[in-house]
């Protein structure tokens, strides 16, 4: 079993996490059960599938759940650009959101590929 709290890659989820529960604050009400509901679900998916995976005996195991991780980040990536396509987020901060969340999914990706090479 891994500790997952050791790994950067879920500290910085968890960053993003709080980023996006941040911006979202500032989304209309009309938006609570809908893109707002769906980008926090889709976010905490991230750290948390990360940290489930380190509870897996099998590689095997925790690579898939990194890469259940790694597509929740590119609903998060996804639903940033409608956000700010529908003015909800403004340009730059989500610019620096994506930013991050790209740096995120390259580590994720990383973290995989390595933990591949462990089975």
């Amino acid at each position: 079993m891994r500790d997952f709290r050791k790994l950067d890659v879920w500290n910085s989820a968890i960053e993003l996490v709080t980023d996006i529960y941040k911006i979202l604050e500032l989304f209309p009400n009309k938006e609570k059960f809908g893109l707002s509901s769906q980008l926090s679900r889709a976010v905490v998916s991230i750290p948390s599938n990360i940290a489930e995976g380190c509870a897996k005996d099998s590689q095997k195991d925790f690579i898939r759940f990194l890469k259940i991780s790694l597509g929740s980040s590119f609903e998060v990536e996804t639903q940033i650009i409608i956000g700010m396509k529908l003015g909800y987020i403004e340009d730059r901060s989500g610019q620096e959101l994506i930013d991050k969340l790209q740096i995120l999914q390259k580590r994720i990706n990383a973290l995989s590929k390595y933990a591949k090479t462990k089975t």
